[in-house]
């Protein structure tokens, strides 16, 4: 007979408090923890180029805007997870009794990786689609020059558009403002 490993399942209170404390960002899903290993030069390039982008189109706008390490809680599926990039609408709502959780963004961004590309185009699109504020998605490759783009157009329709040329436009609805694709993958070296 062949013994089954018991998985530890924790509590929202556990992982919160386990997290203040971790050497790295982990994703909390229903119970589990998911280590989120770090990125690679052209997966934090590509963030940082767009967070660059957008922080300077939205000053003095009513917006902020957070890289990486911004925690962000979708109570309908229960997960904790940290975008890539996120811009969240002033006032920012944050999780009741927390002051480093947010619940209410409007954009978010993910750059795909070999590991999560599939999970970040399925299950949580899903948990973000859930957040009644959320309005616009896009899933970058950091392997190749494409970008997905997913815009709400009404409750339970959205939008999907692709581009793979460097010298087009982008046009997000949520800012009424245009990204040229090159302007994302600015330093960007792929591997031959």
């Amino acid at each position: 007979m062949i013994a089954q490993l018991e998985t530890k399942r924790y509590s929202t209170d556990e992982y919160l408090e386990l997290e203040i404390v971790a050497d790295i960002r982990n994703e909390y899903r229903n119970g589990d923890i998911i280590p989120m290993n770090g990125g690679t030069p052209n997966h934090n390039d590509i963030a940082g180029n767009l967070y660059i982008l957008l922080k300077s189109t939205l000053k003095g706008k009513k917006y902020r805007t957070f890289y990486a390490d911004q925690r962000l809680w979708i109570p309908s599926v229960t997960v904790y997870t940290y975008p890539d990039v996120m811009v969240v609408p002033q006032p920012i709502e944050l999780q009741t009794g927390r002051k480093d959780t947010v619940v209410n963004p409007c954009f978010i961004a993910e750059v795909l990786s070999k590991s999560t590309q599939n999970y970040d185009r399925s299950e949580k699109f899903i948990a973000y689609r859930s957040i009644p504020t959320f309005q616009e998605y896009l899933l970058i490759d950091q392997y190749r020059i494409h970008v997905e783009h997913h815009v709400k157009t009404a409750p339970h329709q959205w939008l999907f558009s692709e581009y793979d040329d460097p010298n087009a436009t982008l046009p997000l609805s949520s800012f009424e403002f245009q990204i040229q694709i090159a302007d994302l993958y600015e330093s960007i070296e792929f591997e031959a």
